[in-house]
């Protein structure tokens, strides 16, 4: 296929004419297209996903991981087809060009280049979209690895991460890529999921601030954000990848969406990713009242659905409600799903074939075509000066881990380790002899989430080793405690039974005056790591033998502190009371060796607080706050306790915080009305510290059961020792709206309880507001945030 230049006549077609309104300009070019080109604009193409065993593959081997042998025709399908067949009437997408394989940005802008040639030799000359992931950072070769999205939520700090994502978005449109698939906007439900380190946190309102910081940062930096999953992904019957999911349509709209909705109309986004799993029977790929009455009728959306990847064919071979992926990829269409990724498989010649016999509306594909060349219009793909090469601004330059991004993944990493308890240990001051133990302690690949590329993709590339410099645990205890004497024993793997590192393990306990013991997950993909997708866990133990590995060292005698290094919550219950310290770090990316280390050494103050639970026992269903009485409550009706071991929002710092003298500017407020509730915050200890004031509201009687606490409103305060501020959130009634029985969101008269502290288990300041007036609906329109302003005292 030839890729000379685009003729004089192409580039002056009106819809190359950025003077026009954009609108006009689609139009115009949708007038001119065939069906064919415009059901190519639908598709894409992943040219690293047919390299078979010498190249990309993502991990997922459909006949190993699933056992289902019709999957090896869905990847087939797209993952063989030349890039020039592809595109021969155009394409909507290229998929990971950076992502797939090991390429440096001069390597990757070539490749990138290469195949917008290819795409823009079809008779029209319209460039692709180019996606890549960005889950914690740009996922590509030597690129910064940000925290994972668990540790945003746990610094409880909308600004940092919009400022982390806007680094992320720089990068990555220096480079030549348009979209970022990326927040992740799932609330957890069940910490046994895989994928709970790609998540915020279990709290709509907390996921719903810090997602929309990262969509409106990714946007800032010049990239096109991407929520996933929609929606319902996060609550699947056993915390299984894929599972059906069997909430309630109620539950679904005031715990799953609203974070979306938040990301949508707060941070502008202009791209959402349907959820693999069915609700109730009915799969997202294929719900219209998700993907078009709710997103876009209620919400206003404007922008583009894509699905996530093969979902659309999983709508015949997973789901069983299409005969085959061409019947699968009507039903998307029809239901607003708009470009299919990361292959054409569904929306490929089968499609051109139903609405030329007229099975298809010929105007559905045009709706997704408008709205695919909407976006391509507004990143100027269709202006007369874009070239590829001008797209990669950078090529030859761009450093990915610069000192920049490197600063703010430092500042990420000491803000999102929690400080659990201080035991009798913490912080470790003037220490003579520690010995370092555990599985995650030399090991920098335990920082880091299942998309950072050094998990991601290099566990094939095994020469290239992590492809930066990511100091381990271990490295940051040394550099930290430089006049101490320092050993180091594994004692175990992260998984597995092998009990053979225990005894030298022990023996270096007993020779210390400290034990530091890192536990916790090594992420990975289907089942090839304890954390990441497809890698649910049966229960909440520590995985492999790592709970008997601290048990061993306990009955050395040897004070231990005990670092969870994790992607999910673990119940560490048989540890209250019996540690030295402990110290939770949510895979805190190629920073967290020094940040541990100087949390533990007392040099960084820490500030996180929990976006989960974490669990007393290892349970059979564990459930997050978000609990009506009999479900957050040991009543007595049943035997177990689902109280936790530390609640939602909890973590200590080495000052101390007192938060009284509430006040609420009225006790009466109309239904439609707003007051403001005012607490006093003190550092009462000897060092400068920052505390999270967090507000919590609670219906006590409602027309359906409501959870006993939920969170309305957070600031985080930066406090010298001996200093006092007065945080003042104003709350709008709206925030105190649920579904009720009629499946619509109302605001409810009658009592409105007012707790504020530093946890969910904290809440010392607490006062109830009467709603008055009668009962009333809270429509889209209605007020989404609590802001808070401070002022010292």
């Amino acid at each position: 296929m030839s890729t000379k230049p685009l003729t004089t006549e192409q580039l002056t077609r009106p819809w190359r004419d950025p003077a026009l309104p954009v609108a006009e300009r689609v139009e115009a070019l949708l007038a001119e297209m065939t069906l064919e080109e415009k059901v190519a604009q639908l598709g894409s193409r992943w040219v690293g996903n047919d390299m078979g065993d010498e190249g990309h593959d993502d991990g997922y081997d459909p006949e190993e991981q699933h056992n289902v042998a019709p999957m090896q025709d869905v990847f087939a399908a797209g993952g063989t087809v030349p890039l020039e067949v592809a595109a021969q009437h155009g394409l909507g997408h290229l998929t990971r060009v950076y992502g797939s394989v090991p390429l440096t940005p001069a390597e990757g802008a070539a490749e990138l280049i290469r195949q917008q040639r290819v795409v823009m030799a079809s008779r029209l000359g319209i460039p692709a979209i180019v996606h890549e992931e960005c889950l914690t950072g740009f996922t590509a070769l030597g690129a910064t690895v940000y925290p994972a999205a668990i540790a945003w939520g746990a610094t409880f700090d909308p600004e940092l991460i919009e400022r982390m994502a806007a680094a992320i978005g720089r990068d990555m449109a220096a480079l030549g890529v348009h979209q970022g698939l990326s927040p992740v906007l799932d609330v957890v439900r069940d910490y046994r999921w895989g994928r709970v380190e790609e998540t915020i946190g279990e709290d709509p309102y907390l996921v719903s601030m810090v997602g929309s910081a990262y969509v409106r940062g990714l946007q800032t930096g010049g990239v096109i954000a991407t929520l996933k999953h929609f929606a319902g992904y996060s609550a699947s019957r056993g915390a299984r990848n894929h599972g059906p999911v069997g909430m309630g349509r109620r539950e679904l709209i005031d715990v799953v969406l609203p974070p979306f909705e938040a990301a949508v109309k707060l941070g502008g986004a202009r791209s959402v990713m349907n959820s693999y799993s069915d609700v109730d029977g009915v799969p997202a790929g294929a719900d219209s009242w998700l993907l078009t009455d709710v997103l876009r009728d209620e919400w206003g959306f404007t922008g583009t659905v894509v699905s996530d990847y093969w979902a659309i064919p999983f709508l015949a071979q997973m789901h069983g409600v299409a005969q085959d992926s061409t019947g699968a990829g009507a039903l998307a269409l029809a239901a607003g799903l708009d470009v299919e990724l990361p292959d054409t498989i569904g929306y490929g010649d089968g499609l051109v074939e139903r609405v030329r016999r007229g099975e298809v509306p010929e105007e559905l594909v045009d709706r997704a075509a408008r709205r695919l060349l909407t976006q391509k219009a507004e990143l100027g793909l269709l202006d007369p000066d874009w070239t590829p090469e001008s797209s990669v601004t950078a090529a030859g330059h761009t450093d990915l881990n610069n000192s920049a991004n490197q600063q703010i993944a430092a500042e990420l990493a000491e803000r999102s380790i929690v400080l659990l308890e201080t035991g009798t240990a913490l912080p470790v001051t003037a220490p003579s002899r520690i010995a370092v133990i555990g599985p995650c302690a030399d090991d920098a690949r335990t920082f880091l989430g299942c998309y950072a590329f050094p998990n991601h993709v290099l566990p094939r590339y095994p020469q290239l080793g992590l492809g930066l410099d990511i100091p381990t645990a271990l490295d940051g205890l040394r550099a930290e405690f430089g006049s101490a004497e320092i050993s180091y024993a594994k004692g175990c793997e992260v998984s597995g039974e092998d009990r053979g590192g225990f005894a030298e393990a022990a023996e270096a306990a007993r020779g210390a005056d400290l034990a530091v013991v890192f536990v916790g997950d090594l992420a990975g993909l289907f089942g090839k790591g304890t954390s990441g997708e497809g890698c649910d866990a049966e229960d909440l133990r520590l995985p492999g033998v790592q709970a008997q590995l601290i048990e061993e060292l306990l009955a050395t005698g040897t004070p231990v502190v005990v670092v969870v290094v994790s992607g999910r919550p673990y119940a560490l219950g048989d540890l209250d009371g019996r540690v030295a310290g402990l110290v939770q770090a949510f895979m805190p990316g190629q920073a967290g060796g020094a940040a541990i280390a100087g949390v533990l050494s007392g040099r960084i103050q820490p500030s996180g607080k929990l976006p989960v639970q974490i669990p007393r026992h290892p349970g059979g269903q564990p459930g997050t706050y978000l609990q009506p009485i009999l479900g957050a409550t040991h009543s007595g009706v049943s035997n177990l306790d689902p109280v936790p071991l530390y609640p939602f929002g909890h973590g200590r710092s080495y000052t101390t915080f007192e938060v009284d003298e509430l006040r609420v500017s009225a006790e009466q407020v109309p239904t439609d009305g707003e007051f403001e509730v005012t607490v006093r915050v003190r550092n009462t200890g000897e060092r400068d510290g920052s505390e999270v004031v967090q507000l919590y509201l609670s219906d006590p009687v409602a027309t359906v059961t409501r959870p006993v606490r939920q969170l309305s409103g957070f600031h985080r305060v930066e406090l010298a020792a001996g200093a006092g501020a007065e945080v003042t959130f104003r709350v709008h009634t709206d925030r105190s709206a649920f579904t009720g029985r009629d499946l619509t969101r109302v605001v409810e008269p009658g009592d409105l309880r007012i707790q504020v502290g530093t946890s969910a288990g904290d809440l010392p300041c607490q006062a109830t507001v009467r709603l008055t007036g009668p009962a009333r609906p809270a429509g889209a329109d209605r007020q989404l945030t609590t802001p808070a302003v401070v002022r010292l005292v």
